[in-house]
């Protein structure tokens, strides 16, 4: 099926994806789209799917990845959870299942087809951060340096509007360890920008 082109609201377009036949079995489990947005959103966080628990409550980074990620950004609860400063739009709405290692990956082509009318929607946009490796692919495709790593280590190069960051999981504490400049220069610069963009 092509793009959702026509005006609609934010409301609406949940609606759609939940009414789309290539959403249907995740409707039949009672599933809803695991997506916040708002028409005044100023910071859009595009990260992977949703894991279970982000399923199950209907709010992605409800798990240790979201304790990480507030502090990451240095901001509280209540500010991420306000759809009017934090849109948060995963590469796919719903639950993949579990893969060989974790989550499976995001359906194909799903945020191809549901991110732009989301976004079309969405004017007040003036930063957003691309957590992992997919959201980076989808969304700077040849911008990309030669892997997630120095994508993140090259973040400057592409602000003032995107922001590439690593998975806020347990799963990357090692990373981490292994890179201390994250800590030491991106995310004080992260900080600055969120900072920025929410004013």
């Amino acid at each position: 099926m092509g793009a959702v082109t026509d005006p609609v609201t934010i409301d609406e377009l949940r609606a759609a994806v939940a009414a789309d036949p290539e959403n249907a079995e995740f409707t039949a489990r009672g599933w809803t789209p695991v997506f916040a947005a708002s028409p005044a959103s100023r910071i859009v966080l595009v990260g992977q799917a949703p894991g279970a628990k982000a399923q199950a409550s209907g709010m992605p980074f409800t798990d240790a990845s979201g304790v990480a990620l507030l502090e990451w950004l240095g901001v509280d609860e209540a500010t991420f959870r306000d759809p009017d400063r934090f849109a948060i739009l995963p590469m796919d709405f719903y639950f993949p299942g579990r893969g060989r290692s974790g989550d499976a990956l995001p359906g194909r082509g799903f945020a191809a087809r549901w991110h732009p009318p989301l976004l079309a929607l969405m004017p007040e946009v003036r930063l957003t951060l691309l957590v992992g490796a997919t959201a980076q692919e989808h969304y700077l495709g040849d911008r990309r340096r030669a892997n997630l790593t120095e994508t993140v280590r090259a973040f400057r190069a592409y602000l003032p509007s995107e922001f590439p960051l690593v998975h806020p999981s347990p799963r990357t504490i090692p990373w981490q360890a292994h890179h201390p400049w994250f800590r030491e220069e991106v995310l004080p610069e992260l900080r600055a920008e969120v900072r920025r963009a929410l004013a």
